[in-house]
This record gives C-alpha cells, structure tokens and sequence, in this order.
C-alpha cells in the first residue's frame, strides 16, 4: 500500500511532466482508493485547448470510469495546488474522502494563476453586474424540467 507523501510525490511528478512536456499548466493530481492508484490527471488545458482540462478533473473522470461511478466515495485526492473553483466543485460532486494539497491558492496566484477574480464573482449576488453577466431566460420552462424531475418515480439521486 502507498502513503499520502508517495501518492502526493506522483502528483508532483505528473505536474513536473506536464511543464516539462509542454502539456498543460504545472498542475498534477492523483486519486487513490484503500490504498491503491485508481486513476491520475495532467493540466492539458493548451494542450487540448479545452478549459476543463485541468488536472483534477483529468483525473476524476478516469477514476469515475475506472469505478463505474460518479461518486468517489471512499478516495483520497491528492493535488499538487488548492483546486480552482470548477474543480472544487467538482470534487465534492463526486463526493470524495478527502483532499490533500501541496500548495495554495496563494501560492498558486504567485506563479500567474490567480483565480481571486472567480471566487469574487461567485460571492456576488448580483447576477447582471458579473464580468460575464447573467441573464434569466425562460425561468417557467426551466422551472418545469425541475418539477419533471422531482416527480420521476425512477431517478437516479445525485
């Protein structure tokens, strides 16, 4: 069985790769389950000019895979920085155990990847006065996919 610090030492070493290898940004990460690697991510963000590519969301959807699963329950996620917002969420989407990190969003920002501006925006409760603004559109309609959805007799709870 592996400990946290080797699960963690990989994490660092795919980020290492990825700069090395021109693939993405220098974040790594690595998803564990008693014990054993399920699966790993690489920032591939320039890459695959997909935004979504970060490495914890690489990771978590080759872990999904290999567990059949969209719950993570009972993993241990090891990233080499504080997950952005999008992979925050993400993580406890999935529900994972717990979370390990080598640095900071602080930390993080010091070498260009400042995310402040997002986690401003999403405390703002003025949806319009974003820097990409929101606009409701069709509220009843979309209400009523809400109520399909909660009267469905066979819906797969998440």
């Amino acid at each position: 069985m592996s400990t946290d610090v080797e699960f963690m030492r990989r994490a660092i070493e795919l980020a290492r790769q990825g700069v090395e290898g021109n693939v993405g940004g220098p974040f790594g990460c690595v998803i564990a389950k008693d014990g054993r690697l399920i699966a790993e991510g690489v920032n591939a963000v320039s890459s695959t000019n997909d935004p979504t590519a970060h490495a914890e969301i690489v990771a978590i959807r080759r872990a999904c895979e290999k567990l059949d699963s969209f719950r993570l329950e009972g993993c241990l996620i090891y990233a080499t920085c504080e997950p952005c917002p999008m992979c925050l969420g993400a993580i406890y989407w999935s529900r994972a155990e717990r979370l390990y990190i080598a640095c900071d969003r602080n930390d993080a920002a010091a070498a260009g990847f400042d995310d402040a501006h997002i986690y401003e925006e999403l405390c703002s409760t003025e949806l319009g006065n974003r820097k990409i603004p929101v606009s409701i559109l069709l509220r009843a309609d979309g209400l009523a996919v809400f109520d399909d959805w909660e009267r469905k007799p066979d819906k797969i709870e998440y």
